[in-house]
């Protein structure tokens, strides 16, 4: 790989570890557009690597709902409790 090539990736992949989650999967499609076909595997492995590890906001909501349902779960047994007498 040519010097100006490596330098244009070592850029570009620093950049994108700056970026937001939602920014960086542009950010890389580009990077890998511009510096050439070789980068684009390698972007794709990065995309796919981000995405990874970020939350996107269905599983945010999922999550929040089942919290909601587990603290309206054991709001159900203290109060079922507080009616027999014990404390929860």
């Amino acid at each position: 790989m040519r010097p100006a090539r490596l330098l244009a990736l070592t850029a570009a992949i620093g950049a994108c570890l700056l970026l937001q989650a939602c920014l960086v999967g542009t950010a890389v499609g580009v990077t890998g557009a511009v510096v050439g076909t070789g980068v684009k595997a390698t972007g794709a492995v990065l995309g796919a690597g981000v995405d990874a590890v970020t939350t996107s906001d269905e599983e945010t909501k999922l999550k929040r709902e089942r919290e909601q349902r587990a603290w309206e779960r054991e709001q159900r047994r203290c109060e079922e409790a507080q009616r027999r007498g014990r404390d929860c």
